[in-house]
């Protein structure tokens, strides 16, 4: 099972970094790999966030993590299920290809993977589906992809906001679930940062164009701490600026907040405001000053349980947030670990 997701992992870094067809070692052939290249450029075309660029930046983080290696000290821990069960997985359509990792865990545990596709990200998934097939023709039987209903079903893994979970609760509350809501990273900043750590935050402010539970969104700075060097360090991530929904929230926030009078900073491409809110608004990013560590642990515990991922020196390195290993499960909920229990749910 592992040896046909290390091929698709081959096959995600070549087309991650726009490699030509180099033979059928991709397990593809040379018309398969431009369909699939032609489907990548297509997707600004069904989802205006899903750019070339992000697409490629999910496909290539998703092949970083698909190596033999990786996936076997991964799997070490968990057990194969002996009696599959069928999972639905609700997928939320934020980022490309967001809900692949419970897709590899759910299959990888041995159970059926009937997935829930959003309607912003329903082709990606099928497409690499049909290729994985051809390296492991048993998964046939294993992988539904619907849009609509999900029928029965064992268990439930649902992604989507706290306005959904109230749905699901509603719907799917008398399975074995995991739920995930409204999430958001945090960067904790020392002030002794170089110019190339601000490049980096970047990456983790941008990735997505925000869109991503674990980009940052909040920013904790030193007390006194110089906004310019912040600005200055990002500023070659200005071309964000030219994708129409991100510059429309840009103007669309930049006027609402400046109407009600909030104060502002402002780089022509993102806003920077001082609140001790987690949670910002596109094109827009928080910020409050602390005075010390303990500043610093009283919020980031406050809010526990809405931060995806905190980035800083200490944390998360800068410019890694959008590049989450195997094991750095979403909500810090270990997903192969319920997938495994499933069997102990039923029989209890």
């Amino acid at each position: 099972m592992i040896n046909g997701f290390v091929q698709l992992g081959e096959l995600f870094r070549a087309l991650g970094k726009e490699e030509p067809w180099n033979g059928f070692e991709l397990g593809v052939t040379s018309d398969e790999y431009a369909s699939l290249q032609d489907l990548i450029n297509r997707q600004f075309y069904l989802n205006g966030w899903y750019v070339k660029e992000n697409v490629l930046q999910a496909i290539l983080a998703l092949g970083e993590q698909l190596t033999e290696e990786k996936m076997t000290m991964w799997l070490h821990n968990y057990a194969y299920a002996s009696h599959p069960k069928r999972v639905a997985i609700i997928m939320a359509g934020n980022i490309p290809l967001v809900g692949f990792h419970d897709f590899l865990c759910v299959l990888l545990s041995g159970n059926t993977a009937v997935c829930k596709l959003s309607n912003d990200d329903k082709t990606l998934l099928p497409a690499f589906a049909t290729v994985l097939y051809t390296y492991l023709p048993e998964l046939q039987e294993r992988i539904v992809f619907t849009t609509g209903k999900i029928g029965e079903v064992d268990a439930v893994i649902a992604t989507g906001s706290d306005n959904t979970l109230k749905y699901f609760e509603q719907y799917f509350g008398k399975y074995p679930h995991i739920f995930r809501k409204n999430r958001t990273s945090v960067a904790v900043i020392t002030g002794k940062e170089s110019a190339a750590d601000f490049h980096a935050l970047g990456y983790d402010i941008f990735s997505y164009f925000g869109l991503g539970c674990r980009n940052v969104s909040h920013l904790l700075f030193p007390r006194n701490f110089e906004l310019s060097r912040f600005f200055e360090g990002i500023l070659a991530h200005s071309s964000v600026i030219n994708h129409n929904k991100y510059g429309n929230n840009y103007d669309y926030n930049k006027a609402i907040f400046l109407l009600n009078q909030h104060a502002l900073f402002d780089n022509n491409f993102v806003l920077l405001r001082e609140s001790e809110d987690l949670f910002s608004p596109l094109a827009m990013v928080h910020y409050h000053f602390y005075d010390n560590q303990e500043d610093i642990s009283s919020y980031l515990q406050i809010n526990a349980d809405k931060i995806q991922v905190v980035v800083g020196d200490s944390y998360v390195p800068f410019g890694a947030a959008q590049c989450p290993m195997l094991s750095d499960y979403a909500d810090g909920i270990d997903t192969m670990l319920f997938l495994n229990q499933l069997t102990l749910i039923e029989n209890h």
